[in-house]
């Protein structure tokens, strides 16, 4: 029995080995060719299709062991394909193609029907037989429209949001210390332009290097002069962005792993720390920007034909000069348009991607863009502060002698590049393959911020004289109709925006103390006529201590509407308490002017011990508001609230010391009732300016 079975499986061995070498098990297909569906096979790998309006890109790789095989034996690629429809058939008719070069590694099956769905496999064929794939779907596309023309915008849109996530993300994380060491490292023009180029650069924003620039000038931090100085550096660190882009959207196409990217990140949205999740919108701003990315290259025509309005535009293009001068305006539209020369930059680098852009076209449009650049900070510093109208002028100029220059020498500028990339090894952006053309472009904007940085940066100077020349200070009448510091016409995060808060609450402090020597002069002044004038200066300043606390709240609280850390949150909680307290400071000073306007029109006199005791008290009010005033300009870490208490201890004694003589007064029957009446509401009233001076100095240490 033993023997038989060791027989049996002998003899099945023997008529497995002389059956045919093949890779896989035998099936039958309609056209009745041998199917071989095994693990041999799925070494033809990464097997895609990318959709066309009337076609299929097929694409694949095949291990290199298997391939070393199929080439010593005359292999071919085998490819079919059949509409799904047809599938459903009786016999179903495949189209076959059988002999694709081995070394093929794509294959464009053209002449389908539109928006249809279709099957097709990949083979291996040996001339005997077709050792088959299994069998993949596929859709091909509806033809280049309105349809597509939306989703492009779609894409776009995408992009920006993602590019908008991620800076405001890292500019969580990093904002505060940048703006803490911005003051140090910026202390004369050249490290203000390598300053400029870090911040740029890591929080991926020119533009809120350029804010962040204008708060410092806001602060005293910086002198206008050494804030071009950051302005310069941060057109060269925003270049930095469109490297980044083009060696990890078109050398690598991350695109295709963002999923798996986010895959990692989203769960530590829920389960992840607080503090973690600034990292966490920053990658998932990163994951959004490149699938943005994806989909615009995805969704852009391969032939110009489909896309009739650029080859249009391609064609007045080649008129000389005018040509040139619409592709520059074209740049500058879409970047006043999106808001973002970045977007502009992008865009761009698709269609020459795509091969829908010549290189000399897209270098036009990115001039353009640098030029819609002005635009788009002008408008948006429009409604802001002298400062931040100052600025923005600084980086018009800067940005507009530069493309004055580089459009006079376009021409040469192009054949540098070629010469340059040619010589270093980077291939000719001009006449090779697309993917040097976006090289060539990313190094065109680099170049012409660095060039135009060296060529004006001497003459930083003149670029401040004519920013103060063409845009004049409304000096201290601004203050009446609105802020002086908070208005910049740009939001940026929160960390970054507190600076311009902090600033104006000190000048909110400043106005307190002059309420308060205006209060004090009432009681010394006989002359009618100025004391009408103190009362009516008193009555105006209440009036804008009105206005500031409705400002500077609802900007603390448009800054509150994003994501805010620990830290933040409670400095905007802190900011919020202190412009009450200060509110109700002037509203106190601006009351007890109308009690001594009362005590003037019933003619109601002070004895001198009292007129003494009140100035005393005022002292002690004025030693503590310059207390206060000293800490809302220091830094919050480095305030102490050891004399700001001592102050207000010395307000309370005072208080106290008068409120016990007056009730012995009282009790000695004081002739004088009335006008000791009015003597009690003053001290008691500034014993209550006391309590919110030191309430405002709490605040800035988180004491709320």
């Amino acid at each position: 029995m033993y023997l038989q079975l060791r027989l049996k499986y002998l003899l099945v061995l023997l008529l497995f080995l002389a059956q045919p070498v093949v890779y896989g098990s035998v099936a039958e297909n309609p056209g009745n060719k041998k199917v071989i569906e095994d693990d041999s096979i799925r070494k033809i790998v990464n097997i895609t299709a990318v959709s066309k309006p009337e076609g299929l890109k097929l694409k694949w790789t095949i291990n290199y062991d298997v391939y070393e095989s199929a080439k010593a034996h005359d292999y071919t690629i085998a490819i079919r394909y059949i509409q799904k429809d047809d599938l459903k058939k009786d016999a179903p008719r495949w189209t076959v193609i059988k002999a694709v070069p081995l070394e093929r590694t794509d294959y464009r099956i053209e002449q389908l029907e539109k928006n249809e769905d279709y099957s097709y496999s990949i083979g291996l064929n040996t001339g005997k037989e077709i050792m088959w794939s299994k069998d993949y779907p596929a859709r091909t596309e509806l033809p280049w429209g309105i349809f597509k023309f939306i989703v492009l915008i779609g894409s776009l849109g995408l992009f920006i949001y993602g590019m908008k996530v991620m800076s405001e993300g890292l500019q969580q994380v990093l904002g505060s210390r940048l703006r803490n060491q911005l003051g140090s490292i910026a202390s004369n023009q050249l490290k203000g332009v390598l300053a400029g180029f870090s911040i740029s650069s890591i929080i991926q924003s020119s533009t809120v290097t350029v804010v962040m620039a204008a708060s410092f000038v806001n602060a005293g931090i910086l002198t206008l002069i050494q804030s071009a100085g950051v302005i310069m550096g941060a057109n060269i660190g925003t270049t930095m962005k469109a490297w980044f882009i083009n060696l990890l959207a078109f050398e690598i196409d991350l695109s295709n792993y963002a999923l798996f990217i986010l895959a990692f990140v989203a769960p530590l949205l829920f389960f992840g720390k607080k503090r973690w999740k600034p990292w966490v919108n920053s990658i998932f701003g990163f994951v959004f920007l490149f699938m943005g990315l994806g989909f615009m290259v995805e969704c852009m025509p391969e032939d110009i034909a489909e896309f009739p309005f650029i080859q249009t535009l391609l064609a007045y293009g080649e008129i000389p000069v005018l040509g040139v001068l619409l592709f520059v305006l074209i740049g500058a539209f879409i970047t006043v348009l999106v808001q973002s020369s970045s977007a502009t930059m992008v865009l761009t680098m698709v269609l020459v991607n795509c091969g829908l852009l010549p290189f000399d076209v897209a270098v036009a449009i990115i001039l353009g863009a640098n030029l819609g650049t002005v635009v788009a900070v002008e408008m948006a510093t429009s409604t802001g502060n002298v400062h931040a109208k100052r600025s923005a002028r600084i980086h018009s100029l800067f940005n507009g002698i530069g493309f004055i220059w580089a459009l006079l020498l376009l021409p040469f500028i192009i054949q540098g590049i070629q010469w340059f990339m040619l010589n270093i090894g980077w291939g000719d952006p001009i006449n090779a393959p697309v993917e040097h053309a976006n090289s060539g472009l990313v190094l065109f904007h680099t170049l012409f911020n660095l060039i135009n940085t060296l060529l004006l940066i001497g003459f930083i100077p003149q670029l401040v004289k004519w920013s103060e020349m063409t845009v004049k200070s409304k000096g201290k009448s601004d203050e009446v109709f609105h802020l002086e510091f908070i208005g910049t016409g740009i939001l940026s995060t929160a960390d970054l925006s507190i600076l311009e808060a902090k600033k104006e609450i000190a000048k909110f402090g400043t106005l307190t103390q002059r309420m308060s020597k205006m209060t004090r002069s009432l009681l010394y002044e006989k002359n009618t006529n100025q004391i009408e004038k103190i009362l009516t200066r008193i009555e105006k300043y209440e009036d804008i201590t009105d206005k500031i606390e409705i400002e500077v709240v609802k900007y603390l609280n448009k800054i509150a509407e994003g994501d805010l850390t620990e830290h933040t949150a409670m400095r905007i909680r802190g900011m919020n308490s202190m412009v009450n307290d200060l509110e109700r400071i002037g509203d106190i000073f601006y009351q007890m002017s109308k009690t001594i306007e009362r005590k003037t029109a019933e003619k109601l006199w002070f004895t001198p011990e009292q007129r003494n005791n009140i100035a005393t008290m005022f002292d002690a009010v004025d030693e503590a508001l310059i207390i206060m005033c000293e800490n809302l300009t220091a830094h919050h870490e480095k305030v102490s609230l050891d004399s700001a208490i001592a102050a207000e201890r010395k307000i309370d004694e005072t208080r106290n010391k008068l409120r016990k003589d007056y009730l012995e007064s009282l009790s000695n029957q004081d002739p004088n009732f009335k006008a000791g009446m009015i003597y009690n509401d003053l001290f008691s009233s500034l014993e209550k300016v006391g309590d919110h001076i030191i309430n405002v100095s709490e605040a800035i240490v988180g004491k709320v």
